[in-house]
Formats: C-alpha cells, sequence, structure tokens
C-alpha cells in the first residue's frame, strides 16, 4: 500500500475492496458466475445492437432508443466485472483512490443514463399508444436523437459536478473498503474530509437524475393505461398494451433494483445482504433486460429467425426466404430462434 505523508496524517492513495471475503472455495463459484454473467450480457446486448442496425424493419425511434439502452448496458457491465474478474484470478484487490473515483464517476453517468433513456422509450410508447395519429411528428427521428443526446448530456453534465467535488477529498484512517465495487456510500464512509456539502449535492443530482425520470415514467404509464382500457375491441386492447409490456417489465426490474439497493433501509441489513442486492443491480439489470427483449418483444423474434433463417439458407446454398418456406420449415425456424432467445 502506497501512502503519502501530510503534516500528522497519513494520506490514502490505494483502497482495498473486500470483495465477498477469502473463502478460497468460493472464489472460482464466483469467477465462474461473473464470467458467464458478463459473456452473456455483452452478447445479448451486441445482438440487439447488430439486429436493430441490420434489420431495416427495426429502423423505427423505439428500437432507436432500445439501441442506445444496449449501448449503455455493455458499459455499464463493463466498467465493474472486468475489474471483479481480474481480482479473483489474481487475488489482488488494491485500486487507486484516482481509479475508485473515475469508476464510480462512470457508473454515475451510466446509471442516470439507463434511467433517462427509459424515460424517453415511455415517452415513446405514450405518443404511440395516445396520440398514434401524431407519431410521426412528436417522435420523429430527429427529436429521438435529441432524446438520446439529451440524456447522455445531462448525465455527463451532472456527474462530472460531482466529480469535482469527489477529487477535493482526503482519504486517511482505514483504507478497506467493505464492497466489491467503489460505490457511493463505503467510498464516503473512509473519507476525512467534510463531506457535507458533497452528500447534499449527491442528494439533489440523485433526486434530479432517478426521482424526476420515475414519475415522468409513471405518468407516461397512467395516461396508457387509461387509455387502454377504453379502447371498446378486447383484441385491439390486447394489442395495444403488448407493444409496451416488455418496456413496462425491464422499468419494474431496474426501478425495483435501485429500490431495493440504494432506498431499503441498510442500518440493520448485514453487510454481505446489501452486497448481494447490489448483484441484481450491478450484474442481474444488464443480463435479464436482453434476455426480456429477446423472449417478449415479437419484433426482435422476428428479427432474429430471418436472421437465422438467411444464415441457414447461406450455409445450405439456397436462396430460402421466410415468404417460400413450408410448414417444416417455419417450425424449424421457430425453434431455433426460440432456442437462441433463452440463451441471449
Amino acid at each position: 500500500m502506497q501512502r503519502a505523508e501530510e503534516g500528522n496524517q497519513t494520506l490514502i492513495t490505494e483502497f482495498i475492496l473486500l470483495g465477498f471475503g477469502n473463502g478460497p472455495e468460493l472464489q472460482p463459484l464466483l469467477f465462474l458466475f461473473f464470467l458467464a454473467s458478463y459473456i452473456v450480457t455483452v452478447a445479448g446486448n451486441i445482438l440487439i445492437i447488430v439486429l436493430v442496425v441490420s434489420d431495416p424493419h427495426l429502423h423505427t425511434p423505439m428500437y432507436y432508443l432500445l439501441c442506445n439502452l444496449a449501448c449503455v448496458e455493455t458499459c455499464y457491465s463493463s466498467i465493474f466485472l472486468p475489474r471483479l474478474l481480474v481480482s479473483l484470478v489474481t487475488g489482488d484487490r488494491t485500486i487507486s483512490v484516482k481509479g475508485c473515483i473515475v469508476q464510480l464517476y462512470f457508473f454515475g453517468i451510466m446509471s442516470n443514463t439507463e434511467s433517462l433513456l427509459l424515460t424517453a422509450m415511455s415517452y415513446d410508447r405514450y405518443i404511440a399508444i395516445c396520440h398514434p395519429l401524431r407519431y410521426t411528428v412528436l417522435m420523429s427521428g430527429k427529436i429521438c436523437s435529441q432524446l438520446v443526446a439529451l440524456s447522455f448530456l445531462c448525465s455527463l453534465l451532472s456527474c462530472t459536478i460531482l466529480n469535482i467535488f469527489f477529487f477535493q477529498l482526503t482519504f486517511c484512517g482505514s483504507n478497506e473498503i467493505d464492497h466489491y465495487f467503489c460505490d457511493f456510500s463505503p467510498v464516503i464512509k473512509v473519507s476525512c474530509s467534510d463531506t457535507r456539502i458533497l452528500q447534499l449535492v449527491t442528494y439533489v443530482v440523485a433526486s434530479l437524475g432517478t426521482l424526476v425520470p420515475c414519475l415522468l415514467t409513471l405518468v407516461s404509464y397512467i395516461y396508457i393505461i387509461s387509455t387502454i382500457l377504453r379502447i371498446p375491441s378486447s383484441i385491439r386492447r390486447q394489442k395495444a398494451f403488448s407493444t409496451c409490456s416488455t418496456h413496462l417489465i425491464v422499468i419494474t426490474v431496474f426501478y425495483g433494483a435501485v429500490i431495493a439497493v440504494y432506498m431499503v433501509p441498510t442500518a440493520n441489513m448485514p453487510k454481505v445482504l446489501h452486497k448481494i442486492f447490489s448483484l441484481y443491480y450491478i450484474v442481474l439489470t444488464p443480463l435479464i433486460n436482453p434476455i426480456i427483449y429477446c423472449l417478449r418483444n415479437k419484433e426482435i423474434n422476428k428479427s432474429l429467425r430471418k436472421a437465422f433463417l438467411k444464415k441457414r439458407s447461406t450455409n445450405e446454398g439456397q436462396d430460402l426466404l421466410p415468404s417460400t418456406m413450408n410448414g417444416n420449415d417455419a417450425f424449424y425456424g421457430d425453434k431455433i430462434c426460440a432456442s437462441y432467445a433463452a440463451y441471449c
């Protein structure tokens, strides 16, 4: 451990992330779990990006937003899991103070951007269901691009402001952080600076970056559900609800994880239980999202089916298209798509 002497204080330049303990029998299992989660997360999200980019039928605002969400999820997982995998293999759990703050910085950017993108997707569903005749005007390609750019810009600006305060902190005393990544509360606890202003600014930024998008999403779905319930035809109601059911599941998973990790009181909660809850937010949420979209979204499934049938036709040297398939070929294609969707 490197230290720098300044007056009577010994300033810390490195942290030790305690992770899940030193149990030798637990380390291989943790490594396999995190490695499998990272591979499936990256593969699933890249698959969605490739499908949206390559299929002209998916060149719509809804899937443009989904493509950006998949990019964010991929970057989000890459902030934590590669570093965690290396520490599990080498046993080196140290991380520099600057590296820890940088990890926390990008964590904030990606989580805030994800929240804002989910809000933009709920606005897209609101326009599509409540104002379908004005959809092309209210949700044009230009507006959609502006929403994405605004999501990234707001997150970058707010987290940069917080990072300025973080780099002014000094750390002394214990250099151990009882977590497997640099989260806000554990890092603040080992600081010997006055963190009241930082905590206040963080509270304001977190409220604006999470609570406001959550409320906007909630209002959007109140209008969406009320509009769907007024549709006289049960078939049309079911079709309208199916267009937003996937996004609704993703929102429930995301905000459920945020509430479980950051809003449930943790004073009397065992630290290991808090780490397990944070796994749900850090690992499982990026992992579950592409699985949900693969299994629940008909357009994604259709695009998957077309991609596999095209690959199969190429391998067999035949010009086989979905429109010319017989019943057995169509059934075979459905089985392939369902199997791959379950994998991704």
